[in-house]
This record gives structure tokens, sequence and C-alpha cells, in this order.
């Protein structure tokens, strides 16, 4: 039976997903005149230029933060801002600086220890697709009608009051599935998925996987990719329990929406209501701590603990509003939130903006471009706190692979959690308030900590007093402490 083996490098990493056309726009990168302008209200079908030497220029930033990947998505040729209805897999979108800007980015990333992972869109293409505008062109009589899965002719593909007669993602016209039984179709998406591996990717992300419900397709994809690099992560977009590609020989991990959803309900005061609704992540009704504490020890059973280890944690995405929007632009829900997510097992991912108080609803308004040009819209108060949180776990072993447990907390209104982190000889031990009101609690850490060891605080200084594993401190509202048992750098 395979065991799960994802990267190593994957335990110590944490993410910056950045959306290319709203992150940053470089001088040195010819654009089409059409474009709207930088900071504009973002719109389903504007561009607003950003490209991959602008990331490339902003490398020192996100070191500076703290980050050491950067998952992107979609870079190829596309007639989409966004970039997933894929004109030309074979090429990155010229708008976005073309296969040198990559070349560049890469060079660039890796010099300072950065990985670089891209989105796999490999469930469907768009109707730009050469091989699928050879069947708009030509009909029945076109050489690729294998590539997809046709009814009748002609194709109504820009038929907005019929539903298409060819298989397409949600029946959406401009997404046609491809057929993933034909031959052809595998061999070009192998080498797809090989060829930028070759370039110097580190992963792949990808898009809507379980919508391709091919075992070996999968194990396949693996087994190209891993030949290529044995480092290589491989991440699906699953909302859902998602163990049935985590054994070891398909993915690494899924976007732990799980986890997002778990935080949606017990870190924000107050839900948004209005962003929520229609989404999957309406499901997160508000809860309490002992329900959080349940909802988390589930998630942690549920995967074998190195397939825990390697999920991608995150608050929001693209696909999603933003945490703090959903948190009704309460930014100290989106602090608590960020705490756990850099104390808990697995990889953090932050969405570009996010550590300096970008807000925005449903997509497209969550996707605005990154204020360079107004840092006086910038929350330095919250960069600063993300970036001594991404601090805290980076300067601290024991916050990335260390084992996790809840801790009992005593005299409580369900509004407190408490957790420790244990590996070798270290502890950390974490305690936030998630209420309103301040909380003096009690912890039993007996069992968990040698007698006599002493924690130091390394996150919001406090009152404290620890007496035969008994742990009394108080909690201001709204915030979390910190605490280890081993030296290691105030943050």
């Amino acid at each position: 039976m395979p065991q799960p083996n994802p990267p190593a490098w994957v335990r110590d990493a944490i993410f910056y997903q950045i959306f290319p056309d709203r992150f940053a726009r470089s001088e040195s990168v010819d654009k089409p005149s059409g474009l709207a302008p930088w900071g504009a209200v973002p719109t389903p079908h504007g561009y607003q230029g950003g490209d991959l030497i602008g990331v490339a220029e902003r490398l020192d930033y996100l070191s500076e933060l703290g980050i050491n990947a950067i998952y992107f998505t979609p870079i190829f040729q596309s007639a989409s801002n966004h970039r997933y209805h894929t004109h030309d897999y074979e090429k990155v979108d010229p708008m976005l600086g073309g296969d040198l800007a990559l070349r560049r980015l890469i060079d660039e990333a890796h010099a300072r220890g950065i990985r670089v992972v891209l989105d796999g869109v490999f469930n469907h293409a768009s109707r730009g697709f050469f091989q699928f505008n050879d069947i708009l062109e030509n009909g029945p009589n076109s050489a690729y009608l294998d590539w997809f899965t046709v009814s009748d002719f002609p194709l109504r593909a820009y038929d907005s009051e019929t539903p298409p007669n060819y298989n397409a993602w949600w029946g959406l016209p401009a997404l046609p599935k491809f057929n993933i039984q034909t031959p052809a179709v595998r061999k070009f998406l192998f080498s797809i998925a090989k060829k930028w591996v070759d370039f110097g990717i580190d992963g792949w992300r990808l898009d809507v996987a379980n919508e391709i419900d091919d075992d070996d397709f999968w194990r396949e994809f693996r087994d190209i990719v891993r030949s290529s690099n044995p480092d290589c992560y491989i991440v699906g977009e699953v909302w859902h329990d998602a163990r049935h590609w985590l054994q070891g020989d398909m993915w690494d991990a899924v976007m732990n929406y799980l986890f997002t959803r778990a935080c949606i309900a017990f870190f924000p005061a107050v839900q948004n209501m209005e962003v929520l609704h229609g989404t999957t992540l309406a499901k997160s009704a508000p809860r309490g701590a002992r329900e959080f504490r349940e909802s988390i020890e589930q998630l942690l059973a549920l995967y074998h603990p190195d397939v825990t280890a390697a999920q991608l944690n995150l608050l929001d995405s693209h696909d999603m509003a933003r945490f703090v929007s959903i948190a009704a632009e309460d930014t100290s829900a989106f602090r608590l939130a960020t705490l756990f997510q850099m104390t808990y097992p697995g990889v953090p991912s932050i969405y570009y903006g996010d550590e300096i108080g970008i807000s925005g609803g449903h997509d497209p308004l969550n996707r605005a471009s990154f204020p360079w040009q107004q840092p006086e819209a910038w929350d330095r108060d919250l960069l600063n706190d993300v970036r001594r949180m991404i601090g805290l776990r980076n300067a601290n072993p024991v916050f990335r692979g260390g084992r996790f447990g809840f801790v009992d907390v005593f005299n409580d209104q369900d509004d407190v959690t408490a957790y420790v982190r244990t590996l070798d000889d270290a502890l950390g031990l974490v305690v936030i308030n998630q209420g309103s009101e301040p909380r003096q609690v009690t912890l039993d850490l007996a069992g968990r900590i040698p007698p006599g060891v002493e924690l130091r605080e390394v996150w919001v200084e406090g009152d404290l007093s620890v007496v035969d594993s008994k742990v009394k401190l108080l909690l201001k509202p709204r915030s979390g402490r910190v605490f280890l048992t081993k030296a290691g750098p105030n943050v």
C-alpha cells in the first residue's frame, strides 16, 4: 500500500497566494491599451495589468514578510483576467511578461529560498484553445472531435439562451471539458505538467481536481511530475473530505477549506452573512470554543499525520470573500485566525493583501489590486502583527512540526481555546480569547510540562502563574498569548 510522502520542504513553507493581474504591475512589461486603471473597482472581465516582473520586483517585500513559497493562480495565455480559460498551455501569457518573465521570477525567487507553485487547469480548456477552436471551425470534420464530448452540431459556444451541446464545466460554454479518456488528451496534459516542472516550478495546484474522476490519471500524473522533480508538491482543490486522493499515490494535500470553515465559525465576533450567502461556507454557523475544538479534532483525525502536515491551510482565497469582510471588517478576527493558522499543523497560506487589510466580498470584489502607490491605505499595525506571527512560526520548529493537542480550559465562558505543540523537549502553548470580555482562565498542563520548567511568553506580555502544572493567566478581549518552554527569539 502507498504511504503519504509529501515533499519535506512543505512542512516549513508559508505560502502567499497571488492573483497575477492584481498584485503588481511593472513598467518594463508592454501592455495593451485597454487596461483599467490600477486600483479601479474589480470587474468580472476587466484587466488591470499585473505581471510576473512586477512580482519579481516585490520579492524583497515577500521575504521580509517571512514568505518562502508562492502559489499563483493561472498564468498561461488566456482571454480572461483570472486565466482559468486557458488558450495556450505552452506559454505564459504575454500580458504577464511571457516565458522570460517566469524564468526571471523563478530564478530570483529560488535565490531567496522561495518556491513557486503554479495553477494547473486540466479539467477544462476554453473556446480559444486550439483543438476546441478547430471543432468550432470544422464541425464534424474536425480532427480533434475526441478531445471533447460533443452531442451535435453546430456548437452552441456563444448562445447564452441555450445550454451548450458539449460537456462544459458547470454548463458554462466558455469552459469546454476535456475528454480525459482520449489518449491524446492525457498525453498532452501530462506533457504540460512535465514541461513546467522541468522549467523549474516546485509544484502544481490542481483546479477542480476532483472533477477529473479518474484515479489512474492522477497516479500517472504524480509519477510523471515526481520523476522530473521528486520534491514537486501536488495540491488539489477540494472543498470537502479528500481522503480518497490523499493516500500517497495521487496528491500530497488539498486546499484545506474544512480548516477555513472552522475558523470562519469561531474567530469573527460577527459574520457578514451577505458575503457568505450562496456559498458552501454559509454552513459555517457561529460556534463556541467547545464546538471549534470538536471541528478541529475531527479534522486532525481525518487524515494521516503526514497529510495533515502538508495541507494548505487558508483563511480565504480568490474563490471566496476575504476573511476580514466575512468578519464584518473586524481585523481582530483576522489576527486571531492568523495566530491559530501560524501555530497549527499544516502549511499556512496568505491571500495577497490580507496582511495590509485589503477587504472584498464575492468575486470579483475579492480580487482588488494591491495598493503599492497608496501606502497610506495600508493597515501598518496589521502588517506588523502578521509579520510577527509568521516570524513566530519560522523561528520555532515546534510550531511547524510539533504534535498538536487541545488543553482543557477551566472557568471560561466558551470563548477561550488553548492548545499545545510538542516537539522533543520543546513545548509551545497558545491561548486565545475570542470573546469581547477579559477572561481569567486556568489550564492544566499535567503530563505535558515537566515540573520546574519555565514558560516564557513570546506573544503579548501579561501576568502568569504556574503552580504544579496549573497555569493561570489573564486574557484581554479578542487576544491571544503564546508561550514556549525553550528559549526562542521574541517576535
